[in-house]
């Protein structure tokens, strides 16, 4: 992580995350969020007021330091304990079968080896278990695609490692055999990187 990363992208990235429309976005997403809970990503902790009443502890994970300074304040603020983890989503410590709820919004997008990291999402859920994530990326208009796709490097380099060009449905749907998904534009952002996967994933039960 250089100074960029961990100083000044973390800033850069709660602004243009925090529109309220994206914030209704995330409660609707999070609505059904149950029992444990792990949240891939966690960023500057802007989803902690959109959780479920019910929910008052999650597991977080994160690998850049420089996001977490400024989660700290929504942590004291909030009603959720937070045990958070400066990690990679690719390899989680935690056991098989631990969580009942996965959660990512605009993670996937950044993480190097994004099969790995959903393999293990699917790994720590336990069975029945669901993933909920609300990532942006490809779109379906052949236009939008080619300008993804032409500033997918440069976006890598400024974003710390986001891809404009990922197809989420399909990547998730990789991994799940049950994916509930709604995929349009959204209102708030630029077309070219506001194409917006929102869906439920379910772990297989046994």
């Amino acid at each position: 992580m250089g100074f960029y990363s961990e100083r000044i992208l973390p800033y850069l990235l709660d602004f243009s995350l925090s529109d309220p429309t994206l914030g209704e976005y995330r409660r609707q997403t999070l609505a059904q969020v149950s029992g444990q809970v792990l949240e891939i990503g966690f960023g500057t902790g802007l989803n902690l007021s959109y959780y479920p009443d019910a929910i008052r502890q999650i597991v977080t994970v994160d690998p850049n330091p420089g996001v977490h300074r400024l989660a700290e304040k929504r942590i004291a603020q909030g009603a959720i304990a937070v045990d958070h983890h400066i990690l990679g989503g690719e390899t989680l410590p935690m056991d098989n079968h631990t969580f009942d709820s996965v959660v990512s919004t605009f993670t996937l997008c950044s993480i190097p080896r994004v099969d790995q990291a959903l393999g293990e999402i699917y790994r720590v859920l336990k069975p029945g278990g669901r993933f909920f994530f609300m990532e942006h990326g490809l779109s379906p208009e052949p236009g939008v695609q080619a300008w993804q796709h032409r500033l997918t490097p440069l976006q890598k380099r400024m974003g710390d490692g986001c891809h404009l060009d990922r197809n989420i449905q399909q990547l998730v749907e990789q991994q799940f055999d049950t994916v509930a998904i709604t995929a349009d534009y959204a209102k708030p952002l630029p077309r070219i990187v506001g194409y917006l996967y929102r869906g439920v994933a379910t772990k297989q039960a046994s």
